[in-house]
């Protein structure tokens, strides 16, 4: 299932093979940079296997490019891309999700140690990632990390499906997909297969 841009749910084909195929790949190639992941294999054509965890009920977003609610606040241009990156906290999966450090700690999420951990694990995935589409002529916007936890260890468990990774293209002759703009099934497989191919090169 995909949430397109303007919030309804879609079920484009073969949507959760590319999804898998994805986390399977960008898992992988982020525990060469010593990133602790809970990935451990491939489980079916749809799913992967993970090391056991509790997972973590919120996710960390990171935005190197200003999207549109950012952008407004500080009124700066929409897609402008950022000398630093900025980490969003959000609880839930709809736009007006975005909660504060104050938030899990009062409502006992995660202990801010914990939370600061993840945050400096995400600054070091979204480093690694960067190189590799900038190696490709690509911007990586924006990407969200979910995490779990066993014992005392985090692990990135996910999500490098099309609806989390954005990845644009500085040329614009290229006419690529708008990762921010897909409204329907053809749109979605044309991303998703965008960045499958990234894959191969």
């Amino acid at each position: 299932m995909f949430i397109n841009s303007l919030g309804k749910e879609i079920r484009p084909k073969d949507f959760g093979l590319k999804s898998t195929q994805l986390n399977v790949f960008f898992l992988d190639y982020l525990k060469e940079f010593h990133i602790p992941t809970a990935f451990v294999n491939r489980h079916s054509a749809n799913s992967i296997l993970n090391l056991k965890h509790s997972r973590i009920p919120f996710s960390i977003k990171i935005l190197n490019t200003l999207d549109k609610r950012t952008a407004k606040i500080f009124n700066h241009k929409e897609g402008e891309i950022l000398n630093l990156p900025i980490f969003e906290y959000h609880y839930g999966g709809n736009k007006d999700s975005i909660i504060s450090e104050s938030h899990i700690v009062a409502f006992d999420l995660c202990p801010i140690e914990d939370l600061r951990l993840m945050t400096r694990i995400c600054s070091k995935i979204n480093a690694v990632l960067r190189s590799f589409f900038e190696r490709r002529n690509l911007i990586l916007s924006e990407l969200s990390c979910i995490f779990g936890k066993n014992s005392d260890k985090f692990f990135l468990v996910e999500d490098f499906s099309p609806q989390s990774l954005k990845v644009i293209s500085p040329d614009k002759s290229l006419k690529l997909p708008d990762p921010y703009k897909l409204t329907t099934p053809a749109d979605v497989k044309k991303y998703s297969d965008f960045l499958i191919n990234l894959l191969k090169n």
